[in-house]
């Protein structure tokens, strides 16, 4: 069975018409009656579901590091008055490195 589609939105209907558009929902197990959803519907939940930062060239590797504490809450006040986390602090400065040294910052 089909869901009645209302031309109206939920906020302008009477309340006889919101009873009408709801009453499906009154059943128990309602969702026993969903088919199943088409592939486009199907595809967008998939990608709705990838956790994660988006990926950045090879991907990341999360490592553990030990910093001197000083050190490290000047590194986050600087990442804070730049309105950058700690980690983009970190790789600008790993990159910066590797040009001083005259390596290729961007070369894997």
């Amino acid at each position: 069975m089909k869901p009645k589609r209302s031309a109206k939105p939920f906020h302008e209907m009477t309340t006889n018409e919101l009873a009408d558009a709801t009453e499906e929902f009154d059943r128990e197990f309602v969702a026993d009656t969903f088919g199943k959803a088409p592939p486009e519907a199907r595809a967008r939940h998939a990608k709705a579901r990838k956790r994660g930062r988006p990926r950045k060239g090879a991907g990341a590797r999360v490592i553990s590091v030990s910093v001197e504490k000083d050190l490290l809450a000047r590194s986050d006040n600087l990442a804070e008055r730049m309105g950058i986390s700690r980690a983009s602090l970190i790789q600008r400065g790993l990159l910066a490195v590797l040009a001083a040294a005259g390596e290729d910052p961007r070369q894997p």
